[in-house]
């Protein structure tokens, strides 16, 4: 009898480590990162942020958006990069969103061909001021979190002429809510030319049987761009 109980006990303690092992071993198994990629389309295009007015300018911001023109000074005219969050919010082009381990690319049907988000790393100590300035990234759960700072001061913050300084910056939660929608949220801050954060959001639709196409804007460009 006694040594029965002995031998069952062994058992027990081997069943045991097999099961810690195993239990181990699935926590340790990574967990699949989401997918977001496929080409996408806003659901709703709106080309300005506050299409009733009411932005929270500074001085600053008032005195440039006073003197915009939208027929003369609008760096698209240009062919310009549109620029963040413009970009992303308020365009009606499609673009198409890639996925690797370490970036994820979109690629956009219009002026501003495409957009790198860098995963996984710090933003550079000297960042030069560009037009879609420096973009990073990192999951948290089913949401990508966007950092973006390093802009120039060259691009409008929407389409209807909202200005931005070199202090833009731009945080972004992306999530894919099911398989045919994705959804960006968007904190602008600009000390320089907003008294206060700007929230909105935008819906994308996604269009599984659709390719980017290319876009030249150049080419029999009929506008007059006025800006130096």
């Amino acid at each position: 009898m006694r040594k029965s109980l002995v031998i069952l006990a062994a058992v027990m303690a081997g069943m045991m480590a097999l099961l810690s092992g195993a239990r181990a071993q699935n926590t340790a198994q990574p967990k699949a990162t989401p997918d977001i990629s496929g080409v996408w389309l806003v659901d709703k295009f709106e080309p300005r942020l506050f299409p009733n007015g009411g932005a929270p300018l500074t001085t600053w911001a008032e005195v440039k958006f006073k003197a915009t023109d939208l027929k003369s000074n609008d760096p698209n005219l240009a062919c310009l990069p549109l620029g963040l969050p413009r970009f992303m919010v308020s365009v009606p082009y499609p673009f198409e969103i890639f996925q690797v381990p370490t970036r994820i690319i979109v690629i956009q049907e219009g002026p501003q061909t495409m957009r790198q988000i860098h995963m996984n790393r710090e933003h550079p100590k000297d960042l030069d001021p560009t037009y879609s300035g420096d973009s990073i990234g990192k999951w948290e759960g089913d949401t990508l979190i966007v950092d973006t700072i390093g802009f120039n001061d060259k691009t409008w913050l929407d389409g209807g002429g909202l200005p931005h300084s070199e202090a833009l910056h731009l945080v972004e939660r992306i999530r894919r809510v099911d398989h045919d929608t994705l959804v960006d949220d968007f904190t602008i801050e600009d000390p320089k030319a907003y008294t206060k954060p700007i929230m909105t959001h935008q819906v994308y639709k996604l269009k599984p049987d659709w390719e980017i196409h290319e876009y030249v804007c150049e080419e029999n460009n009929k506008y007059s761009y006025q800006e130096k």
